[in-house]
C-alpha cells in the first residue's frame, strides 16, 4: 500500500478502504465498518464491489448512488471509486440519507404551501366573480364582500406562519437570549384569541405561578404560546374553559395550555407536529386553520433548548406543555442557550 495511506484513512470521517487485485480490503476507515460497507476484509456491498471491478479493469474513476436496507430502512449513499495504483482501488463512501430526507421534506413543503395557497386564492377569485355579477344586489354584495375578507384574513395567516416558520425551521439555538416576562408572554397571547374566544362564550384563564421569567425571544415564545392558546379555542366546544397555566420546574418554566375539546386520537398523537398535518382535515377547513401552528410551536421550543408536549384524549380535550429554559435572578442574560438535537421529520399541527 503507499506510503501514508493508511493514516489519511484512519482521519477520515467518511466511509473509505482500498481494495487489492484479489477484492481484499488492505484498509479501510472506521465509519465503512460502521455504515456496514466493510465486514472482515469483504466489501459487503455488492453494488460498490462490482463497481470496484469496474475500475480496476478499464482504470475510470467512476460515481453512483444506490439504497441500503438496514434495519427495515432505506439508507441513501454514494459512492465514489478510482484507481490508486496498477494493483489498490480505492472507494469513498458517503451516507446521504439525511440530505435525501431534507429534500423530501422540502419537496413536500412546496407541494403543500401550494395546495394550501391555491383554496383562499381561489376563493377570492370565485367570490370576485360573484361580486360582479352581483353588483345591482347590495346585500349579495355585501354577503360575498364579507367572504372575500375571512378569505383574505384565511390567506394572510398562512403567507405569515410560513414566513415564521421558514426562519426557525433551522432550529439554531439562540446567541443572545434575553430576560422575558411570562406573565407578559401569556397575556399577550391571551389577547390574541380574545375576540374568537369571546364569540364562542370561551372563558381564557391564566391561573398558576406568577413573576417567572424566561431566557429567549419574547416575539418567538409569544407566538408559540398564542398558537397553543388559538389552537385550544378553535377545538373547543362553545362555553367551555381553556385554562394557561405557568410553574417553575428547576432551570425550567413550563407553560401548560389544557382546553375541554374535542381531544387527538391517539394514533394521531405522534404526528401533529408535522407541518400542514391535520387530525380533521373537514374540521380544519372550516376553522381556518393553517396546519402550521403546533409546527411552529416545536420549532421554537428547540431553538430555545425546551420542548413541547401534549397529553390527550379523544372527547375529553387536550393539555400542550412548552418547556423553557427559566432565568433566575442572579444569572446572566447573554448566555448562549443549550445545543438542541436534531429536529425529527416530524413537525405540524392539528
Amino acid at each position: 500500500m503507499p506510503t501514508g495511506v493508511a493514516t489519511v484513512l484512519s482521519a477520515l470521517r467518511s466511509s473509505a478502504l482500498v481494495v487489492n487485485e484479489n477484492d481484499e480490503v488492505l484498509k479501510a476507515s472506521a465509519p465503512a465498518y460502521s455504515l456496514g460497507v466493510v465486514r472482515g476484509n469483504e466489501v459487503c456491498i455488492a453494488e460498490l464491489a462490482e463497481l470496484i471491478k469496474l475500475v480496476r479493469r478499464d482504470g475510470q474513476i467512476r460515481e453512483t448512488e444506490f439504497v441500503l436496507n438496514r434495519n427495515g430502512s432505506a439508507q441513501h449513499v454514494t459512492a465514489r471509486v478510482a484507481p490508486l495504483s496498477s494493483r489498490l482501488v480505492l472507494a469513498l463512501v458517503e451516507d446521504r440519507t439525511r440530505e435525501r430526507r431534507v429534500e423530501a421534506i422540502r419537496r413536500d413543503f412546496v407541494v403543500n404551501v401550494s395546495h394550501e395557497l391555491k383554496t383562499p386564492v381561489g376563493a377570492i377569485n370565485l367570490l370576485a366573480e360573484a361580486v360582479a355579477e352581483a353588483s345591482t344586489d347590495p346585500e349579495a354584495v355585501e354577503r360575498f364582500a364579507g367572504r372575500m375578507r375571512t378569505e383574505s384574513d384565511r390567506l394572510s395567516r398562512l403567507v405569515q406562519q410560513i414566513i415564521a416558520l421558514s426562519r426557525l425551521q433551522g432550529d439554531d439555538p439562540l446567541e443572545f437570549p434575553h430576560p422575558v416576562r411570562l406573565d407578559e408572554i401569556i397575556a399577550r397571547a391571551i389577547d390574541q384569541s380574545a375576540i374568537d374566544a369571546q364569540a364562542k362564550g370561551i372563558e381564557v384563564v391564566h391561573n398558576g405561578g406568577r413573576d417567572l421569567e424566561l431566557l429567549g425571544n419574547g416575539d418567538q415564545v409569544t407566538m408559540a404560546v398564542g398558537n397553543l392558546v388559538a389552537n385550544a379555542v378553535t377545538y373547543s366546544p362553545a362555553r367551555s374553559r381553556v385554562v394557561v397555566s405557568a410553574k417553575a420546574n428547576g432551570a425550567m418554566v413550563e407553560v401548560t395550555v389544557t382546553d375541554q375539546g374535542i381531544g387527538i386520537p391517539a394514533a394521531e398523537i405522534d404526528r401533529i407536529f408535522e407541518r400542514f398535518y391535520r387530525v380533521d382535515p373537514a374540521r380544519h377547513r372550516s376553522t381556518g386553520g393553517t396546519g402550521l401552528g403546533l409546527s411552529i410551536v416545536k420549532h421554537v421550543a428547540a431553538s430555545h433548548g425546551g420542548e413541547v408536549r401534549v397529553w390527550s384524549v379523544e372527547g375529553n380535550g387536550s393539555s400542550f406543555t412548552l418547556t423553557l429554559p427559566r432565568r433566575t435572578a442572579d444569572e446572566g442574560v447573554r448566555r448562549t442557550l443549550p445545543p438542541v438535537a436534531e429536529p425529527s421529520t416530524q413537525e405540524a399541527t392539528r
